[in-house]
């Protein structure tokens, strides 16, 4: 295996198309296909589906499994190539759950970023960075899904309450009921699992959403779309929501018997870089402050976790 295979193919996974990868990584759609045909030779096994006129690849069962482990050899990689570096201990490894990352991470990762700190950043699924976390791969991660893992210590960063989110023609009060939504016209998120508990209660299972989303980017892009479907609506943290309702002229409404607010935490390994860890929190706290819609919890534990 070789660094441009393993980046060919993650990037392929991603993108779920040869000439998309070929065109992001400027190289030519031959050359993937040479990188992939590499890559499964070595592993004794294929990873991508290959069928005549499908512009779209598919991965094969071994391909989903593969790429974890890619994301962990790209990592240690990077790992690896820092291990002659000088300022190594001034790099801090930080992940993030999708929502965080358009959000509120922008500000917090540019004050972090003051002469003589560097970082790595990547968008991970609450249980990846656990394991990432464990794994030393990662310095610090914020997670919406609160698990136990042995090596890792979760702490409370911050709580945001979940909110609705309209389109400007939907004529609801300012208070809205579960009851008065109408599920069909309901774009949805998986925020936690809370929030799907709490959903369940009130929306039968049968009852088909608009859409069903994985990423937060999309709700932006499905809102922007109001001419198409101007009576969505979703249910979406208020760190998310507020600022989302200003850039697009959407209603933020208050849920009776809504439910429970998000809590945002943040995960701590086995091994800490306690000064660069206590420096990111610092950022993150000042930044949380800035925001009427979220409650930060940073204050009481920051001390304690940043130095067991």
């Amino acid at each position: 295996m070789t660094q441009q295979g393993i980046e060919v193919f993650l990037t392929v996974a991603r993108l779920g198309s040869v000439s998309a990868a070929a065109q992001a990584l400027y190289i030519t759609q031959p050359a993937v296909s040479r990188h992939l045909q590499a890559l499964e030779e070595d592993l004794g096994c294929p990873l991508v589906l290959r069928g005549r006129g499908q512009r779209q690849v598919e991965l094969t069962d071994q391909g989903r499994d593969f790429v974890q482990v890619a994301e962990k050899w790209r990592m240690v990689w990077q790992e690896a190539r820092e291990v002659a570096a000088q300022d190594r201990k001034q790099t801090l490894r930080v992940a993030s759950v999708g929502s965080l990352v358009s959000s509120l991470l922008p500000p917090v990762l540019r004050d972090f970023l003051t002469p003589g700190r560097t970082l790595s950043f990547h968008n991970y699924h609450s249980r990846e960075a656990y394991d990432y976390v464990a794994q030393g791969l990662t310095d610090i991660a914020l997670i919406s899904d609160h698990m136990y893992h042995p090596q890792v210590e979760t702490v409370p960063a911050f709580r945001t309450a979940m909110v609705l989110l309209t389109g400007p023609v939907l004529d609801l009060p300012r208070v809205v009921h579960p009851s008065q939504l109408d599920p069909a016209k309901e774009l949805r998120l998986p925020w936690n699992p809370e929030y799907d508990l709490w959903h369940s209660f009130w929306f039968r299972a049968s009852a088909a959403p608009r859409a069903e989303l994985d990423q937060m980017r999309l709700l932006e892009e499905f809102f922007r779309w109001q001419d198409s479907w101007p009576d969505s609506w979703a249910v979406a943290p208020a760190l998310v929501a507020v600022p989302m309702a200003r850039r697009l002229g959407l209603t933020v409404r208050t849920l009776d018997s809504g439910p429970a607010d998000e809590i945002i935490y943040y995960l701590l390994g086995p091994r800490r870089k306690q000064g660069l860890t206590r420096a990111f929190l610092d950022c993150l706290d000042r930044e949380l402050q800035r925001r009427p819609e979220a409650q930060s919890l940073l204050s009481a534990p920051l001390a304690k976790s940043v130095q067991m």
